[in-house]
């Protein structure tokens, strides 16, 4: 069998589909009770990309990223803890918790080594996992990724908060912050509308957003409530001189990062560093193509 005891000992189910001419096989790992639901697009004897998506608090299945990678590597998604289909039972949104999921994943798929990429929240996720085991990492690709932990991701809030101004009318920012308040009160409902502005003005200026649908079916309102605090009071990551593996650091010339962006350069001094032109915070919805050869640079596509 390709997978041993481990795998009978966590797997909740497995179901192997053909979608978008993509074979994937999906699984709901247990971890300690929390529940993952995780995507597999397997491609026997490659090495393994894990990618982290955005947020916290809602997924996405990063399809682009996955169409890019696929013919080349192994790939893997999964819904972060607290979405619908990763229940959150424990409760537990502590950095630990986090970290612990990705592990659970690494030994299911029994990887030794493994490529992470990550993008916005997933790319400090990615930055707090290579932090703590640096030695599972073949390399880290940080796609517009969150600056830091506790004072950082204050400043980082900050400069999100002036971008989202800036974007919105008086009354769109009026709603937003009526959305914010219920949505930290717990409503799910508050803050699909508020994402969906936000991803309005993310993407204002790069792609029609006249009608954007944007799916936040799986957007949990407690997740993102319970994990901010846990990043606010978790240490400033260390500088990594000497990380041992590849880093590529990526930003859109017109990210909603600001001077938070040098908190990531300043940690990695050896990673090479692309700024995608004519882009925002989702490279690649704004310019595939100059994305693309990012992503191929680094992975040697």
């Amino acid at each position: 069998m390709r997978h041993t005891f481990f795998r009978l000992a966590v797997l909740v189910s497995f179901t192997a589909t053909v979608q978008a001419g993509m074979a994937q096989e999906t699984s709901v790992l247990d971890n300690k009770g929390d529940k993952l639901f995780t995507t597999l697009y397997p491609n026997p004897g490659k090495e393994t990309v894990l990618l982290l998506h955005g947020g916290p608090g809602f997924p996405s299945d990063l399809v682009e990223v996955v169409q890019t990678l696929k013919d080349n590597y192994q790939v893997i998604t999964f819904h972060q803890r607290g979405t619908k289909k990763s229940p959150c039972i424990s409760k537990d949104y502590s950095m630990p918790a986090y970290l612990s999921d990705i592990e659970a994943i690494r030994e299911y798929y029994q990887l030794d080594k493994f490529h992470l990429w990550g993008h916005s929240w997933g790319g400090l996720y990615a930055q707090i996992y290579a932090n703590q085991y640096p030695e599972r990492l073949v390399s880290l690709f940080l796609c517009c990724p969150g600056s830091g932990t506790n004072t950082e991701w204050q400043q980082t809030e900050k400069e999100v908060m002036q971008l989202n101004r800036s974007k919105c009318t008086h009354w769109q920012w009026a709603k937003m912050g009526w959305n914010n308040v219920w949505g930290a009160l717990g409503s799910d409902r508050a803050y699909k509308r508020l994402f969906t502005q936000v991803m309005k003005n993310y993407n204002d200026g790069f792609i029609q957003t006249d009608g954007l649908e944007i799916d936040f079916d799986n957007l949990r309102a407690e997740s993102i409530n319970k994990t901010r605090p846990q990043i606010v009071k978790y240490p400033i990551l260390a500088r990594q001189e000497n990380p041992g593996f590849q880093i590529t650091i990526i930003y859109g010339d017109q990210d909603i990062y600001n001077a938070s962006k040098n908190f990531v350069l300043n940690r990695y001094p050896t990673a090479k560093t692309v700024t995608i032109k004519n882009s925002g915070h989702i490279p690649w919805l704004h310019n595939p193509s100059a994305y693309k050869a990012a992503l191929e640079q680094h992975y040697r596509l």
